[in-house]
């Protein structure tokens, strides 16, 4: 037999390799697409956790500006309250500290006449905002953190130490109870609470599928 000329096993070993180069192209385009996929059905719940964290981030914040106060009240033997303020233009959202300047409490319209005296400038809380506020998640009332038999009403009043929107604290470290509540506007929901004759501040979050605080 003749041998086979030399060219042909090159041609041969030519089309392998141009076969080896296809599956890899595609292999690649399917490893891409899958982890396209994937990428795309973990967007979903990497959006709601870091939304979860925003919430849980600013009712730190607002529990350190009332922690603040309290300290304040113990440190300066008088009564002083913490003041929540939102731009309603930019959503900017502020807290300042007010001390009593007559012995009747601190109290907006005593701020508003100068006769309670700021005792620290307004500061900026960064994690309330656009994507974070002060309100309540769309759907049916949350239960009352208090009393979860029944559930919260004055769903436009989020900020609400009996009816004032001050928190105060007295030089005892006593505090006028109340709740400031945040949400994200979708799901999320958190609480920071102050308690009487404790004077205890805690955070709370809400499972709207449960319907309970933890």
């Amino acid at each position: 037999m003749r041998p086979l000329p030399a060219c042909i096993p090159m041609e041969i070993n030519g089309m392998q390799n141009r076969k080896r180069a296809g599956f890899n192209l595609i292999e690649i385009m399917l490893t891409l697409a899958i982890i396209g996929l994937v990428g795309v059905i973990a967007v979903g719940p990497l959006i709601e956790w870091s939304n979860g964290l925003r919430v849980e981030m600013a009712a730190g914040q607002v529990a350190g500006a009332m922690n603040m106060a309290r300290l304040c009240a113990i440190r300066y033997g008088t009564k002083v309250a913490v003041k929540f303020t939102t731009d309603e233009t930019t959503g900017v959202v502020t807290y300042a500290l007010y001390r009593d300047g007559d012995g009747d409490g601190v109290s907006n319209r005593d701020i508003e006449a100068g006769v309670d005296p700021e005792l620290r400038a307004p500061r900026r809380l960064g994690y309330l905002g656009e994507r974070v506020h002060f309100g309540f998640p769309p759907g049916p009332p949350p239960r009352h953190p208090g009393n979860p038999s029944r559930r919260l009403d004055r769903l436009d009043d989020p900020i609400r130490f009996n009816r004032s929107d001050l928190a105060s604290f007295s030089s005892l470290g006593t505090a006028t109870p109340g709740s400031v509540y945040i949400t994200d506007g979708s799901r999320h929901l958190a609480a920071v609470r102050t308690y009487n004759l404790s004077g205890k501040i805690v955070v709370l979050s809400y499972d709207v599928k449960t319907e309970t605080w933890q």
